[in-house]
């Protein structure tokens, strides 16, 4: 599964915002003594997690960018340009070569949105190799299934259920596990003896933000009605409602996501 670039564009200063500080402090805290660090970004995207981290982490820095998109990773080594940073990008399906892109050796791994969209086996198989390969795992923004949505209408409720329905559909991956990946994620790491610090890492769009929740919206609406649990007629009295009250600037949401870095027992 792979995401338009103008989508990654239109959220990233969402998804800059809402990262969780106290989990990116417990990151940068662990590598502040690091002079040289390697890291491997899984679904890199067009690179967001590396503009966000690497001002802040160690003078040397080599990133091994991965993702199934190779026009996403062209965008991504070109902004590596203005960060002084040395970049290599990895064309591959990480739902087959997992283990293969792990096997190089990193200090830091990295993920952004992604966890979310994989099966339940995919994140044992991360836990797996993160154990044996003592890898430290930074994982942010993997939506937990909470939505708020202001002003309310009736069928914001199954709208959600509708929402939370399709994350769990195969992405690529398996079934996905959707709402519960972070949750899931967290306990598997806790489980191999991984200390984890985690903490809410929400979207927050105000009354200005337009394009971001007429975007939003519409997904949701179109996720509607691929599970076929509410009926077209509503899905579009509901979207219609919503995108007016985008429009009149009296719309805002919050969408629930978490983030959480695990660090290997013998490096915690």
């Amino acid at each position: 599964m792979s995401f338009s670039a103008e989508w990654l564009s239109l959220r990233e200063r969402f998804d800059m915002r809402a990262r969780n500080p106290v989990v990116m402090n417990a990151v940068f805290g662990a590598f502040r003594n690091k002079q040289r660090l390697r890291i491997t970004d899984l679904g890199c995207g067009s690179g967001s997690t590396l503009r966000t981290l690497s001002p802040k982490l160690a003078a040397q820095q080599n990133w091994r960018l991965v993702d199934y998109d190779n026009a996403l990773l062209e965008r991504a080594a070109d902004s590596a340009a203005a960060l002084n940073v040395h970049v290599e990008t990895v064309a591959t399906d990480l739902n087959r070569e997992l283990e293969q892109v792990l096997d190089r050796l990193a200090d830091l791994v990295t993920t952004s949105a992604l966890l979310d969209l994989v099966s339940e086996r995919w994140i044992e198989r991360l836990v797996d190799e993160a154990a044996k390969r003592k890898l430290s795992v930074y994982a942010a923004l993997s939506y937990d299934g909470r939505i708020e949505m202001t002003p309310p209408h009736p069928l914001d409720e199954a709208v959600v259920h509708a929402v939370n329905l399709h994350q769990c559909g195969d992405k690529g991956f398996g079934q996905a596990l959707g709402p519960r990946a972070a949750e899931t994620s967290i306990a598997k790491f806790m489980q191999r003896g991984f200390s984890v610090v985690h903490g809410p890492a929400d979207w927050t769009a105000f009354e200005q933000d337009r394009a971001f929740q007429r975007e939003i919206v519409g997904g949701w609406a179109q996720a509607a009605q691929d599970t076929s649990v509410i009926t077209a007629k509503d899905i579009s009295g509901w979207l219609s409602f919503r995108q007016n009250e985008i429009a009149d600037g009296r719309s805002s949401l919050l969408v629930g996501h978490v983030d959480f870095f695990a660090v290997p027992p013998s490096v915690a």
